[in-house]
């Protein structure tokens, strides 16, 4: 059963309230002045091509982000390009998830445990920072709600092969979004070995998980082949594991304000195993190939806000007898101080200076100091993106060291031709713009072609103009006399 609020006459299910919450909280800031940083322009330009197009790049680049991309494809089609149509799916998509972070909460420990866990989840932080990104992650923390709401509801003896059928579904769905979803079920398990599930749960849920797995299967072997994508990643640090253990030493205080009967289905039993287990899974992977990043165990968030609106609930719970109307006020109130206590992050997450850079900034620049005849370079070549999100102010421009289009090579930058023709290409020019990162975030240059643009540059040609913006930086390079 789900808990109803009272409006006037009319009852209205509790998750509506931490549904509206999360979405406005979504909405609030969403264009971000109008920036867009690379990832997200990655997800804009992919999705302005066609469906033939997108699947010849994933043949060579980002298969495992394929089923986002042909989404958003279809979103770009109907309601066009812009930041609203790049970012109002995931902040639909964490609403979503608090929504159903909600319903489990009420069930397993009452309304004001889930209303609690339903308001927290929009206020954390990674929360605040993936539900305005263009990106897959806050879908895939829907998926995980779901998923393991379908698991809560099967497990509270309401067994039927549809709900088991839609369970695997939710799961295989979120795995072609992004296949280290999978974590999510050693966590599930965890939850059936901490409730002392039976034969039958057990039995179906490793079927559903099995038909999922095989699903996702061909795309995760596929895209290991594409490994060179998440090469930049870090090895794991000591400093890297600092937050997972403040989340996880959160989480359990949370979970020890909830203690059931041994093998009693609880808030703990399905909110520490999903905050900890994706954490420790990843942290275990990472061991073997750098990949730890939060955004790839975000959905794990959903275990933390369960724990902490079962911490809010046992409080109201324990004030109650004492203070009974002013009890009713504790998770109003707590919820207004959270969100003034995080106030300066939050503005902070919406604000251009959040991510690296902006691609959007930059491309203005061109357009303002561009003139007729003048030629383009890009440091690194991923830096083209600027041109692929804004084609239009790049108009009349010659990008001279591209060989092979973006579209037809089948990849996210395109293929540049040879440091030797690059370095004709450059001497023939009389004006360069140059399109690269700012001081503060550009990195040793790693290629031979960028060497050699920035070499020509310096001994035959000088910077007459040099602007900075929001992480990249254009400079306007003219000829030298000969």
């Amino acid at each position: 059963m789900t808990s109803h609020i009272a409006v006037g006459r009319r009852r209205l299910p509790i998750w509506l309230i931490p549904l509206l919450w999360t979405l406005a909280l979504g909405l609030w800031g969403l264009p971000r002045q109008h920036s867009v940083w690379r990832d997200e322009a990655a997800t804009w330009q992919v999705a302005e091509r066609s469906v033939p197009e997108i699947w010849h790049m994933l043949s060579h680049v980002d298969a495992v982000h394929g089923l986002y991309y042909l989404l958003m494809h279809g979103l770009f089609e109907a309601f066009g390009p812009s930041t609203t149509t790049l970012r109002l799916p995931s902040v639909l998509a964490m609403a979503v998830a608090a929504a159903c972070v909600t319903v489990i909460g009420d069930r397993l420990a009452g309304p004001r445990a889930g209303l609690g866990a339903g308001l927290a989840l929009g206020l954390l932080p990674a929360a605040q920072f993936y539900l305005q990104e263009g990106r897959p992650y806050a879908l895939v923390a829907a998926g995980a709600a779901i998923s393991t709401l379908l698991l809560v509801t099967l497990l509270e003896d309401r067994c039927h092969a549809l709900r088991w059928a839609a369970y695997g579904g939710t799961v295989l769905l979120c795995g072609l979004l992004n296949w280290l979803s999978l974590m999510i079920l050693p966590a599930h398990a965890a939850t059936l070995v901490w409730t002392r599930a039976g034969r039958g749960p057990w039995t179906r849920w490793a079927v559903a998980s099995a038909a999922a797995t095989t699903g996702v299967l061909p795309l995760i072997l596929f895209s290991r082949g594409q490994s060179d994508q998440v090469s930049w990643i870090p090895p794991l640090t000591w400093h890297m594991m600092i937050g997972p253990a403040v989340l996880l030493a959160i989480g359990g205080l949370g979970a020890l304000l909830d203690r059931p009967p041994a093998g009693h289905l609880s808030t703990a039993a399905v909110g520490l195993p999903l905050l900890a287990v994706p954490q420790l899974t990843l942290i275990g992977l990472s061991l073997v190939q750098p990949l730890f990043l939060d955004r790839y165990v975000l959905f794990s968030m959903l275990g933390l806000a369960l724990l902490i609106g079962t911490a809010l609930g046992t409080l109201v719970r324990v004030a109650a007898p004492r203070f009974p109307r002013a009890s009713r006020w504790i998770l109003p109130v707590v919820a207004a101080t959270a969100l003034v206590a995080l106030l300066p992050q939050t503005l902070a997450k919406r604000s251009p200076a959040s991510r690296v850079d902006d691609v959007l900034s930059v491309a203005a620049d061109v357009q303002r100091l561009k003139q007729t005849g003048d030629a383009v370079l890009f440091v690194p070549a991923a830096r083209r993106d600027t041109a692929l999100v804004s084609p239009a102010d790049f108009t009349g421009l010659r990008d001279i060291a591209l060989r092979d289009s973006p579209e037809d090579s089948g990849t996210l930058k395109g293929v540049e031709a040879g440091p030797d023709r690059i370095r004709a290409a450059m001497l023939a020019e009389r004006r360069i713009l140059l399109v690269t990162d700012a001081a503060e975030v550009a990195r040793p240059m790693s290629a031979q072609r960028d060497r050699v643009k920035a070499s020509v540059l310096k001994e035959y040609f000088t910077a007459v103009t040099d602007e900075q913006v929001r992480g990249r930086r254009v400079t306007v390079y003219e000829r030298r006399p000969r």
